[in-house]
C-alpha cells in the first residue's frame, strides 16, 4: 500500500485513491479512506477520477468467461506485487502487477481483473457533505461530526475524551437564528456512532452549530442543556 513517499508523477493521495477504488486497502486503511471521503473534497475528486479511468478501461473489453485458473494467477500476481511495492515506484497499475505477470500478459490481466474479479465501479457521491469539529476550552472532549443529507444522519467520531462516570453526552443543534438549542439525542456508547436527524431539523444542519453537553443518564430533563457544554463546533462544507 502507499506509504506517503511515492515518487514519480503520482502523489501519495493519488496512489491511495487508486488503491481505494481497486479495493486493495486493508480494512483499517479503507475505513480511514472513507472517513477522508466524507470531509475531504480534493480526495473525493481523486477517487472519482480513478473510478472513471478504470470504468472506461473495463468498458473497452467485451465480457468473456475467464480461463480456468486465472483468478488464482491474479491473486498470486497481486500478492507478489504487494510484497515488492516498497521497492518499486511508478504507476499504480505497474506496482499492482510488478511481481507476477509481465509485458502484454500483465496488461491483459489488468483489464481482465477489472472486468471479472472486481465489483462494478460506481462513481462516488459528489453531492454536498458537511462536517464540524467540536471541542471546548475547559474539556478534553474532541469530536468530529459528519452530516450526510442523503440519509439525514450525523456520524459522530469521538477522537478524545468521553463522558464522566455515571454521566452521558447529549448532542444539540443550534440552528441559525434560533433562540436556543434543540436536542438531537443522547449519544450512544462507542467511539463512532450514528445519530438520526429528524426531517424537520435536517435542513438547519448545514448552517447550524453543534454542541455536546454533560447530562445525567437519559439526557437533560429540560428542553435545554442542564449540564456544562463540553464541546462546540460550527458546521461547514466538507
Amino acid at each position: 500500500m502507499s506509504d506517503g513517499t511515492i515518487d514519480g508523477p503520482f502523489g501519495s493521495d493519488a496512489v491511495l485513491a487508486g488503491e481505494y477504488v481497486l479495493h486493495l486497502l486493508p480494512p483499517e486503511a479503507r475505513r480511514a479512506a472513507e472517513d477522508r471521503l466524507a470531509v475531504d473534497g480534493a480526495f473525493r475528486a481523486l477517487v472519482a477520477q480513478w473510478s472513471e479511468r478504470f470504468a472506461q478501461l473495463a468498458d473497452t473489453v467485451a465480457p468473456v468467461d475467464p480461463p480456468a485458473g486465472i483468478r488464482a494467477a491474479l491473486r498470486q500476481a497481486v500478492a507478489d506485487a504487494r510484497h515488492n511495492e516498497r521497492r518499486r515506484r511508478g504507476s499504480v497499475l505497474g506496482r499492482l502487477f510488478a511481481g507476477g505477470l509481465g509485458g502484454l500478459l500483465a496488461a491483459g490481466a489488468a483489464v481482465l481483473f477489472l472486468t471479472v474479479a472486481l465489483p462494478r465501479i460506481e462513481p462516488p457521491y459528489s453531492g454536498p457533505l458537511y462536517a464540524a469539529q467540536l471541542q471546548g476550552e475547559d474539556s478534553d472532549l474532541v469530536v468530529q461530526a459528519r452530516f450526510d443529507p442523503r440519509d439525514n444522519a450525523i456520524t459522530v467520531l469521538r477522537q478524545a475524551g468521553g463522558p464522566a462516570p455515571g454521566r452521558v453526552l447529549e448532542l444539540w443543534l443550534i440552528a441559525e437564528g434560533a433562540e436556543g438549542p434543540v436536542s438531537l439525542g443522547v449519544l450512544p456508547e462507542g467511539r463512532e456512532v450514528e445519530v438520526d436527524v429528524p426531517d424537520d431539523l435536517a435542513g438547519a444542519i448545514p448552517t447550524g452549530t453543534l454542541a455536546i453537553s454533560d447530562e445525567p443518564p437519559g439526557g437533560s430533563p429540560d428542553a435545554a442543556p442542564s449540564g456544562p457544554i463540553l464541546a462546540v463546533g460550527a458546521v461547514e462544507d466538507a
